[in-house]
């Protein structure tokens, strides 16, 4: 018996729609945005929507679990795309791979992780999202200086230096006033905060594609452990 296969258009066909009908909403909410970046987006939009179809119904439901989050994941996912293509235009290699292309493939799209010198040079709100100093943590989430000044010292929380000798944290590694399990796990595997925690806010390919922080918040640390370790450079 062969396998039923739903009315409508293919894949291709189906990206393609969404595309156009992506591009004419971009023309009509701005009229002065270059013809080229109203392709692109077009192009991406419908090959995300055309990529989602194609996930198990497990992935899918996973994906409506936090579509609070989406918005937050898709401006990580489009900044990253931005600097993947920044990355292949200085190299030469611009156009070896369609973001389309890469979205409909076999396996996700999970660009190789900068290098921790890289990371130096970028700000760190642009790869590391919400961040704060020590003062909006003891205000705001009720942690006292020198609780985190000791989970500092200790490994037990991410600490990113920003500019001189100062040091801002991560929030999402928080939950109910203190570090999640598992980052001071992470944190000794890998090694490097930067490269650490930018490890744990993008897809891993180590976890299918799962985001850790994700899975730490969600208590799976075992999991998240065992993948930092495959993950960590040797």
């Amino acid at each position: 018996m062969s396998r039923f296969q739903p009315p409508g258009p293919g894949q291709d066909d189906f990206a393609e729609m969404v595309a156009e009908d992506v591009e004419r909403a971009l023309a009509h909410y701005d009229e002065a945005i270059n013809q080229s970046t109203v392709v692109s987006v077009g192009k991406i939009a419908g090959s995300i929507a055309s990529a989602v179809t194609l996930l198990s119904p497990k992935h899918q439901r996973a994906i409506d679990a936090i579509h609070a989050d989406l918005p937050g994941l898709a401006s990580k996912f489009v900044r990253a795309l931005a600097a993947e293509a920044a990355r292949r235009s200085e190299a030469g290699t611009a156009g070896a791979t369609s973001p389309s292309t890469a979205l409909l493939a076999d396996e996700p799209l999970l660009p190789a992780p900068p290098r921790s010198d890289d990371l130096e040079s970028m700000l760190i709100e642009d790869w590391a999202g919400r961040v704060a100093g020590s003062t909006y943590l003891e205000e705001n989430l009720g942690i006292a200086r020198s609780t985190l000044h000791r989970w500092q010292r200790r490994g037990d929380v991410i600490a990113l230096r920003k500019g001189g000798r100062k040091h801002v944290f991560p929030l999402a590694q928080f939950v109910d006033g203190r570090p999640v399990a598992g980052i001071s796990d992470v944190l000794k595997q890998i090694g490097n905060p930067r490269l650490a925690w930018l490890w744990l806010t993008r897809p891993a390919a180590q976890l299918d594609g799962r985001i850790p922080i994700d899975l730490l918040r969600a208590d799976q640390v075992e999991e998240v452990i065992e993948a930092a370790r495959v993950f960590a450079p040797g």
